[in-house]
């Protein structure tokens, strides 16, 4: 073994990937929560919806929040109090959510009810913020990224049995139909939140009071960042300049509206989509150029590996969501077999269970194997993880049979696996690349091939987040918990291109609107090309710092 590699704090990172399935566990809840406030408060599809904008949003939102307290105040909070508090104070604020929810449910309205979601995403917002910059700091930084991958495979498996474990515990059995699910009582979402809040609470507990968690602080002084802190508040404000003429359209729907009325109607909230992503896009590009002229006022902004980064996750999440969420409507379509509603769930949890295949192949290197032990994990890992998946469809009582040849993708993403070597800007290159083909011969084939093709962008999709977190963030110094924080505000890319794809495949077809995964995995690719460049030009070299796969043995 190197003399000179930093041990890994195992027992601290077994207490901080708890977070990371808790995260998964309690999000996956609102696959049943939605359709119940559908039915209850008898809204349309879109106002339910506004579910999941009120996540996205807080996760905006609230890292916006914690830059500017920290810009005005001169001091990095989350650093102030240490990534150990962050993490439990957040899990307490989210604890306040969940108690406002209990609220909401049975005395407040739907209204009352998204202001509790927003409460617990806020909480959700503090954790991410400081958990991803901790597992990196809790050993050897040349494998921080597999550190990252350990949480995020914990995290895809509490989202992938959540809401089994969840259904099971209102219901008594597995599976449910939506007819069930929306008949649930308001004492019986009471129970559901009274027990995450309680989660909430133990886990804050565990995170605060364990003696072999560090307390991560950092007390350096945030150096003011004005320039970085109005981009961001003009970001802001025309964000809402384009949302708001969206919400106000469904607000004003007349139902003696013509089929034309309906279908300009559609294109007006494209449009506005269409800036919204512009108002991300163009903000960050023009950010990146003003801070490569004078760096001074920019603050962790004036590294451009940050703002491309930036963008990056803002694509990443926006592509990991728009392929899942346009997944069940795709598979409906005449060249997929038109299927039925009770027929497209195995392959909805196939795609998000790809994830977890993928983060679960990348989180090995977090463990001090032999190579040869590594290598033969490398492939039986991804193996057992798809055969989880299929074991927990079959026990819901779905058939499962059509999954079977899918394992040839799965082989797929293992040579991608060995072909990245454990390295951030090689993998996310490598599997963006995966990405491509794999949209692109969904979108010239149909059928099966098609279907495989499409579930393959959860396997592209699989160990990205950590490859673009770690590369966005090499170099900041006493900016990265500032950094970190700005990353979590791109999660809002999942709030922009699901919805923009959705609208677009209504003027041009569901399966022709996934051109738009393809042209975000070529940003994906373009980033992890332009970043070691960049990071040359700073000074460092992303291979000497990238995990040497004999390093730890």
């Amino acid at each position: 073994m190197n003399s000179n590699q930093i041990k890994t704090n195992y027992p601290a990172l077994y207490t901080l990937i708890s977070v990371f399935f808790f995260w998964g566990f309690i999000a996956a809840s609102n696959g049943v929560f939605i359709p119940f406030c559908k039915s209850y408060f008898h809204l349309d599809q879109f106002q339910s919806q506004l579910i999941d904008f009120a996540f996205y949003g807080a996760y905006y939102l609230g890292a916006l929040g914690l830059y500017v307290f920290s810009s005005f105040s001169g001091k990095d909070i989350v650093g102030l109090w240490g990534y150990k508090k962050s993490i439990a104070y957040g899990l307490l604020f989210s604890l306040i959510g969940a108690v406002l929810m209990i609220l909401a449910v049975n005395f407040g309205g739907f209204t009352a009810i998204l202001f509790a979601l927003f409460i617990v995403a806020l909480g959700f917002s503090l954790q991410q913020t400081a958990a991803q910059p901790f597992a990196i700091l809790l050993g050897d930084p040349k494998t921080g990224i597999t550190r990252v991958n350990l949480g995020g495979g914990i995290n895809s498996f509490g989202t992938m049995i959540g809401p089994i474990v969840v259904t099971f515990a209102l219901f008594g059995v597995a599976s449910v139909s939506d007819e069930d699910i929306q008949h649930l009582g308001l004492n019986t979402v009471s129970y559901l939140y009274a027990t995450v809040g309680g989660l909430f609470l133990i886990c804050a507990l565990i995170i605060g009071l364990s003696r072999s968690v560090p307390a991560g602080i950092n007390s350096e002084k945030v150096e003011k960042s004005n320039k970085a802190m109005i981009t961001l508040a003009i970001i802001t404000l025309l964000l809402l300049v384009c949302f708001a003429p969206i919400f106000a359209s469904y607000s004003n729907l007349n139902p003696d509206m013509s089929t034309q009325e309906l279908a300009d109607l559609e294109h007006y909230r494209m449009y506005w989509l269409i800036g919204a992503l512009l108002v991300v896009v163009v903000g960050l590009l023009f950010a990146n150029q003003r801070a490569q002229q004078s760096n001074e006022g920019w603050g962790a902004m004036q590294y451009p590996q940050l703002v491309l980064g930036m963008l990056a996750i803002f694509t990443y999440v926006g592509v990991e969501v728009a392929i899942g969420s346009n997944l069940g409507e795709l598979l409906k379509a005449p060249e997929f077999g038109s299927m039925q509603a009770s027929d497209i769930g195995p392959y909805i949890s196939m795609y998000w269970g790809s994830l977890m295949i993928g983060r679960w192949a990348g989180a090995i290197s977090a463990f001090n194997f032999k190579s040869d032990t590594k290598k033969m994990l490398l492939v039986l890992i991804p193996i057992v993880a798809f055969g989880i998946i299929l074991v927990v469809n079959f026990i819901t009582g779905k058939d499962i049979t059509p999954l079977y040849y899918y394992l040839i993708c799965v082989f797929i993403q293992i040579g991608a696996t060995f072909l990245s070597k454990d390295k951030p800007a090689r993998t996310l290159l490598v599997f963006s690349v995966f990405g491509i083909v794999a949209m692109i011969v969904g979108l010239f084939s149909s059928g099966m091939v098609a279907i495989y093709a499409f579930l393959a962008g959860g396997l592209a999709c699989s160990i990205m987040w950590p490859a673009i977190f770690s590369l966005a963030i090499i170099g900041l110094g006493k900016h990265t918990t500032q950094g970190s924080a700005f990353l979590i505000m791109m999660i809002l890319g999942g709030g922009i291109i699901p919805p923009l794809q959705g609208k677009l495949s209504d003027i041009i077809g569901i399966h022709q609107s996934y051109f738009i995964p393809v042209l975000c995995f070529v940003y994906l690719a373009l980033f992890a090309i332009l970043v070691k460049g960049i990071l040359k030009k700073q000074g460092i070299d992303v291979d000497a710092i990238e995990l040497d796969p004999e390093a730890a043995h």
